[in-house]
């Protein structure tokens, strides 16, 4: 029950907090419901007018039942519902579905009858009790009847059809009026808050008759409190408004849930847990999903600390990490192995570990449902602040590259799981597979777990499949391909590679890959000059080459004569340069290397990577005869 816990405690830590002023957390008691329909009474409980609202997310009181009603008979929520509880004479005006309306005003009536009466729910209560509600509607043009004097189920005419046909929902062409939703403003002189669902001391007084009416108590076993009111029926929407799932559940007297060791079948000698606890738990979940959380559909990962400050997304890129506002310029290719970069990341770091102490626990949960009743954590993971900070850290270190994802996102930094998952499977991957991945990953970034093995060799093979790509997804996918392999030797004591042109490596992988840049390099220049735009000879070799590099490259260097020629009419001094690069690089081979016909590993693309972009320092022909001429 740790989730529950900590779940508990950033709930009463960050309930009432000032920083969530503008987005704050829900009472107990209380569930979102889309709302279709506003209307507007005076403190006497008088009709004032009526309109349509577009289905604005409502926060409204409800019971333990009635928070998870489902079934032909469900139970009324105390003060906002459908046309079908609220209004009296649905039964005249309604098709054949039962009215629920004696339910309702049963437990508004007792709300009201109460010491925790409030003057709001009163005015709402003496307006339902008139009995006017859908004529008031008619008589507003909110609802419609037909010619039999019943609320219409379909309109013709699509081009008249009302509003409140646009907003229900209805199979078969078919609308039930009476399932709109309804919520109350109630206008009281000197009142500055007449929306019901925002009036807090609305709120309190529900949650404090609530509480009077729920008599079983015992055991909680998320807090430990003993003789506390406990539940059976747990939140549900917890990822978005129409999500069924629960994360704690079990079958009712009909069903087959709990035997054995059990002497019945309600589950509360598995688990007995708070209402209190319940409520804060869920709320605190489903408000975290809502403004932090990474979804991949119905998969959801949410990071939080629980003293309420913000903590890096351990699920976006580097790029992202920064943000727009803070990224330093620094984070371009400079040829300076990575040193600013990560002096930059530090410091982005320790500016968050300033907020964060050793007793403040972050959290990571992911949450996925494998069908519609029931939800499992996936991963669960409870860290003090500092050392969540060094994960972080870690991962963005370990894993950076130079990235291109466009024109405008080119930084330093590590790719977020989502764009892995792309990389190595492709953009339109099937969702189950990316759910996997990403799932996959979490231990990598959190744990400090290296990557599996699978994704970086899916990745480069990607990589090397050049032909068939766009140029941009080709580019994505090297930086990400450089990225993985880079962290996965490092982690496993392999290798440890700087962010730009080593000359003085000389392994076989890193070398071949930078005599294929400058090759592509050669042949992309002399394009340029004879003012063409095709493939050139090393994008359609590239995969050959990495799975035989001695015999591909005596085949390339035949293709490339053509534009040797080329470019020895247009820039000799630069093609003396290039030839003189590829001596010095085939020097370097150690004995027997260079004729190892051995598949190339991910290392290829390192070498490849580093030597284009110090090719690309010198852009346009100008640099290129400039540097000529200085080095001449």
């Amino acid at each position: 029950m740790g989730w529950l816990q900590q779940l508990v405690n950033t709930y009463d830590t960050c309930f009432g907090a000032m920083q969530f002023v503008n987005n704050p957390l829900p009472p107990i008691s209380h569930t979102p419901q889309q709302a279709h329909i506003e209307i507007v009474l005076d403190a006497l409980g008088n009709f004032l007018r009526a309109s349509i609202i577009q289905k604005e997310e409502t926060l409204i009181p409800a019971t333990e039942q009635s928070a998870n009603r489902s079934g032909t008979k469900p139970p009324p929520h105390p003060l906002c519902d459908k046309v079908q509880y609220v209004a009296a004479d649905y039964s005249a005006n309604g098709d054949s579905k039962p009215s629920f309306h004696a339910k309702f005003l049963k437990i508004l009536g007792a709300w009201c009858g109460s010491s925790f009466a409030h003057p709001k729910a009163q005015a709402v209560l003496d307006y339902v009790r008139r009995g006017s509600v859908v004529a008031d509607l008619v008589r507003e043009k909110v609802l419609f009847l037909d010619a039999h004097g019943k609320l219409c189920t379909e309109w013709e005419d699509a081009r008249t059809k009302p509003e409140i046909f646009r907003l229900l929902a209805g199979g078969k062409g078919e609308q039930d009026q009476g399932s709109a939703f309804i919520r109350w403003r109630v206008e009281i002189a000197g009142d500055k808050e007449s929306a019901v669902w925002l009036d807090t001391a609305l709120q309190a007084a529900w949650v404090q008759f609530n509480a009077t009416q729920m008599q079983w108590k015992g055991l909680c076993m998320a807090t430990g409190e003993t003789d506390v009111v406990l539940t059976a029926n747990h939140p549900k929407r917890l990822r978005h408004p129409g999500d069924r799932a629960k994360l704690i559940s079990s079958n009712d007297e009909s069903g087959f849930t709990f035997r054995g060791l059990f002497t019945d079948t309600t589950g509360d000698q598995a688990c007995s847990i708070g209402y209190d606890a319940s409520q804060k738990a869920h709320l605190a979940l489903r408000w975290l999903i809502g403004r932090q959380a990474f979804r991949n559909g119905d998969q959801v990962v949410v990071s939080w600390a629980i003293n309420g400050e913000k903590i890096p997304d351990l699920m976006v890129d580097t790029f992202a990490l920064f943000g727009l506002e803070d990224a330093p310029a620094e984070l371009g290719y400079r040829g300076d192995a990575g040193q600013l970069y990560a002096l930059a990341l530090k410091k982005k770091i320790a500016g968050c570990k300033a907020k964060l102490s050793l007793e403040d626990k972050v959290i990571i949960m992911a949450l996925d449902a494998a069908t519609t009743g029931r939800m499992a954590i996936t991963f669960y993971r409870e860290f003090g602040g500092p050392e969540f900070l060094d994960r972080i850290e870690m991962w963005h270190g370990q894993y950076a590259w130079h990235q291109k994802f466009g024109n405008e996102r080119k930084f330093f930094g590590a790719p977020a799981p989502r764009d892995i998952a792309e990389a190595a499977y492709g953009p339109r991957v099937d969702e189950r597979l990316r759910k996997a991945c990403v799932e996959r990953l979490l231990p990598c970034i959190v744990d400090g777990q290296p990557v599996p093995r699978d994704l970086v060799e899916s990745t480069f093979r990607r990589t090397t499949r050049r032909i068939g790509l766009e140029i941009w997804e080709w580019e994505k996918t090297l930086g990400v391909a450089c990225a993985l392999f880079r962290g996965y030797s490092e982690q496993l004591k392999k290798g440890k590679y700087a962010m730009a042109l080593e000359n003085d490596r000389t392994t076989r992988d890193y070398l071949f890959g930078r005599l294929w840049a400058i090759a592509e390099h050669l042949e992309q220049r002399a394009l340029f000059y004879a003012g063409e735009k095709r493939d050139t000879h090393s994008a359609k070799l590239m995969q050959r080459f990495a799975d035989h590099p001695c015999d591909t490259w005596r085949q390339i260097t035949l293709a490339l004569t053509p534009s040797k020629s080329r470019l020895r009419s247009r820039s000799p001094g630069y093609l003396h340069q290039l030839e003189q690069k590829i001596d010095e690089i085939v020097a370097l081979f150690q004995a027997g290397d260079f004729i190892d016909d051995r598949k190339l590993s991910g290392e290829f693309l390192l070498g490849f990577h580093c030597q284009r972009a110090k090719l690309h320092e010198f852009k346009t022909t100008t640099t290129i005869e400039t540097e000529m001429e200085e080095t001449e």
